[in-house]
């Protein structure tokens, strides 16, 4: 399955280059624009449009190719494209301005900035703090499958689900990428503000940087008459059309979308400390900080062949690097149908910015090193040969146990299919349907569509179906397990979604049926259980309710035929037996610890 706000590097295992020329102004740019078409053919991308600064000015700027293939209409440096996690450094903006103002303390903790704000454990509500937030250093892993599978979510709602989150790894400990931390900060800066982040971004960062055409929401958006759509490559390597996705409960994480000359500015603004024609918009201490290491991302040592490429660092906001002994501060970014980079060189004054309308594409990282290597006057190399190279290039033989016991007998499901369908909810994930689809198991979520493959028993393998290539390869597969209850009924989803925590356990919920009034009737009156007396009766006209004594009433849901579940209490039911004559003879309780049956008097 794909991953979502991607940022991704080029950092390591790449050869080093001489540096000994200096870079022409007069000739750096010479055959540019037919080498940047070359790789956008080369790589099979609709459009895409690039920015390149040099300390106060934009000093080449253009558009390749298509924002809609479709109807050929070119994109151009102002073409707007969604720059995904390019949005976090802005979110990390309004933080340092806070900052700056007294509003809020870096290294105090968040909730006291955040009130509604909790963890998984009472240590993690107490000590983790915005530095850690910034620095993706809270010990959660991504869990991005909360927010991507429910993109109607509201701000507030994803907000509650951290609270369910288990860590991966210890405060402090471990760098981890974490999509929600952003979309939390975002929310702190709200609370502190008494603004919404939209506004925030707006009047304190979008309108000072002349970015006026920038959009914050995919309805602004896609309404401008020069918005990209986005694409994608299929299994043949065709270029199609890729369905927007909307981030709204997510926006602090990666909601904007701009353009290479909007964009330009952003980066100049950095270049310059924090100030753009005059205005400071990045408090100069915040912006240190910013781009200073805060945390180790990965192994950052140089290889043989790249003595001159070294660290992988992470700062607020923006990801740190050595690029042939230049310090290169960068961020991408991915989203449905796009991809982003941003990328400044503090020390040598230059930024470029590359953004292209497909997914999860390497391209933007070729066009920002051809450009670094033509800024910074290094030797031309050909990044697009060698990168399509290293992505081709055959994986190492891994462990093969998932294949061996796949190839195991199988065994039939314990269930017929229709009683896996239903709605499952967690916490912190929000809920999924399993429809039953002819005769395979269907979940669909946030437009994807995922089959269910029985594989062992209760155990299945969820593949994403794509609406032309169709059923992914097991490569994609997560497997997933149903579990009964002590009355057989299928009643948990377990779906290993992120690495090092436990599987997320969705409960399958209680779906009422319609049942009349007439029906509910039959089964009210008095029954006998072990010399007790049970009441069955009616409130309200259309809610059925038993009282046994000594214990408070019980509200009865109808879940089936002549079944019902306690509303309060999960796990629990009453079966009613019905005759052909329609009269109730019995009620059988279903309870975890046995089943006890109550005579109708």
């Amino acid at each position: 399955m794909k991953r979502i706000l991607l940022f991704f590097l080029i950092l390591l295992q790449l050869p080093a280059f001489s540096q000994k020329k200096k870079a022409n102004p007069e000739t750096r740019f010479k055959g540019i624009d037919a080498i940047l078409e070359q790789v956008r053919k080369d790589w099979r991308t609709a459009g895409f449009s690039v920015a390149v600064v040099e300390k106060n000015k934009i000093v080449y700027a253009k558009g390749f190719g298509y924002r809609d293939l479709d109807k050929k209409l070119p994109a151009d440096a102002n073409t707007l494209f969604a720059i995904g996690s390019c949005t976090k450094a802005f979110t990390a903006t309004l933080i340092g301005q806070l900052s700056a103002d007294g509003k809020l303390n870096l290294d105090q903790p968040a909730v006291s900035f955040l009130p509604n704000l909790k963890f998984y454990n009472t240590e993690m509500t107490n000590n983790i703090t915005p530095r850690d937030m910034l620095a993706h250093i809270t010990g959660l892993p991504r869990h991005d499958y909360s927010w991507y599978f429910s993109s109607g979510s509201s701000r507030d709602s994803l907000l509650a689900r951290i609270q369910y989150m288990e860590p991966s790894a210890p405060i402090r400990t471990h760098w981890q990428y974490n999509n929600f931390m952003y979309m939390a900060l975002g929310a702190m800066d709200e609370h502190l503000s008494g603004q919404s982040w939209e506004s925030n971004i707006r009047e304190k960062i979008l309108n000072p940087l002349k970015m006026t055409r920038t959009k914050l929401n995919l309805k602004e958006w896609t309404a401008d008459a020069n918005a990209s759509r986005g694409y994608e490559l299929g299994k043949d390597s065709t270029i199609r059309l890729s369905a927007y996705y909307d981030i709204a409960g997510m926006s602090p994480a990666g909601a904007i979308n701009s353009s290479a000359n909007e964009m330009a500015n952003w980066l100049i603004t950095w270049i310059n400390n924090g100030n753009f024609e005059g205005t400071a918009v990045v408090p100069p201490g915040f912006r240190t900080e910013a781009i200073s290491s805060q945390a180790i991302t990965g192994a950052g040592l140089p290889g043989k062949e790249s003595a001159d490429l070294h660290f992988a660092n992470y700062g607020f906001g923006w990801s740190l690097s050595s690029y042939k002994g230049h310090y290169r501060v960068e961020h991408g970014g991915n989203i449905d149908g796009f991809t982003a980079s941003t990328t400044f060189f503090p020390s040598d004054s230059i930024g470029i910015v590359v953004l292209a309308n497909q997914n999860n594409s390497l391209l933007p990282s070729v066009v920002r090193n051809i450009l670094s290597d033509r800024m910074l006057g290094l030797n031309a190399f050909d990044w697009s040969s060698y990168l399509k190279k290293s992505t081709l290039a055959p994986a190492a033989p891994g462990d093969t146990s998932a294949k061996t016991a796949s190839e195991k007998g199988n065994q039939p499901a314990t269930h017929p299919l229709s009683d896996y369908v239903g709605t499952y909810a967690e916490p912190g994930y929000g809920k999924l349907r399993i429809s039953l689809n002819k005769d395979s198991l269907i979940i669909r979520a946030a437009g994807k569509e995922f089959w269910l493959r029985q594989h062992n028993y209760d155990s299945f393998d969820m593949l994403m179906v794509d609406p032309v290539d169709g059923v992914g390869g097991d490569e994609t597969a997560l497997r997933v397990q149903f579990f009964m209850d002590p009355s057989g009924d299928i009643q948990v989803l377990s779906i290993p979604f992120e690495a090092g925590v436990k599987p997320i356990a969705f409960k399958k919920q209680i779906e009422v049926k319609a049942v009349s009034k007439e029906t509910l009737q039959k089964y009210t009156g008095d029954y006998e259980i072990q010399g007790a007396a049970v009441k069955v009766y009616v409130k309200n006209e259309n809610t059925l309710y038993v009282l046994v004594p000594g214990q408070p009433e019980y509200e009865l849901v109808p879940v089936g035929d002549n079944k019902f579940a306690l509303k309060v209490q999960s796990g629990f039911f009453v079966q009613f037996t019905v005759a052909a004559d329609g009269k109730v003879s019995d009620a059988v309780f279903i309870q975890p610890n046995g089943n006890f049956k109550a005579i109708k008097k």
